[in-house]
């Protein structure tokens, strides 16, 4: 496939329906496919099935945490799901979400609420991260 006709695959993992539909709407002028999921047990499966580029993970989900799917792919032996970008999208506050991402070996952070602006420039910033990433292991 030509790269240029590649699309990335987001995933928008979080247990609020109203933000999952705030989230896709703001990536609505990207040139990517989307997928949800709405419990941390749900992101791990999409993770595995359909291996997304980039997970905007929320921390607090039923099941698993953001933090424990989180934890997962950075230490899963499997590096294409090792390289997939992480961008936090938590409302735990900006000082914890500052130190807490970068340790659990998030790609980027963004706290609720969000401005779309942030959020388009973050999310374009993580994929071109995935993709340098990418290219470097192959």
């Amino acid at each position: 496939m030509p790269q240029e006709d590649y699309k990335p695959l987001i995933l928008i993992a979080d247990d609020d329906p109203d933000l999952r539909q705030l989230v896709r709407l703001n990536l609505e002028t990207t040139q990517c496919d989307i997928i949800e999921a709405n419990n941390g047990a749900q992101t791990l499966e999409l993770l595995l099935i359909q291996r997304p580029d980039l997970i905007i993970l929320d921390v607090m989900m039923p099941e698993l945490t953001g933090w424990e799917v989180l934890r997962y792919i950075r230490t899963h032996d499997d590096k294409e799901l090792a390289d997939t970008g992480v961008l936090m999208l938590t409302g735990i506050g900006e000082s914890l979400n500052e130190l807490s991402s970068p340790m659990y070996g998030a790609d980027d952070y963004i706290d609720k609420p969000f401005k779309g602006q942030e959020l388009l420039f973050k999310v374009r910033r993580v994929l071109s991260k995935v993709r340098r990433r990418r290219e470097v292991s192959e």
